[in-house]
């Protein structure tokens, strides 16, 4: 089971959401504790090879993955238009 940090801009956007739309966001990031790259994880290219995203609706959740330590960094919570 891997351990999940939110950077301060993924704080500060789940903050500013409608709490419907938060709850399915921090649903899916909980999925991610127990299996970090998912079917409909996709790395991120142009970044380092840490790096994945997930979608959910039009928002995109990019994180990395560091399996020596158990540890997924939330990076950037974000709409698709903003997020890369």
């Amino acid at each position: 089971m891997f351990d999940i940090k939110y950077s301060k801009q993924a704080v500060k956007f789940l903050k500013s959401l409608d709490k419907n739309l938060v709850s399915r966001i921090l649903a899916k990031i909980e999925t991610l504790r127990d299996e970090p790259i998912q079917h409909d994880s996709k790395r991120v290219e142009g970044y380092n090879e840490k790096l994945f995203r997930v979608r959910v609706g039009d928002y995109r959740i990019l994180y990395e993955v560091c399996h020596k330590v158990n540890v997924i960094s939330i990076v950037k919570i974000d709409k698709r238009s903003k997020a890369y």
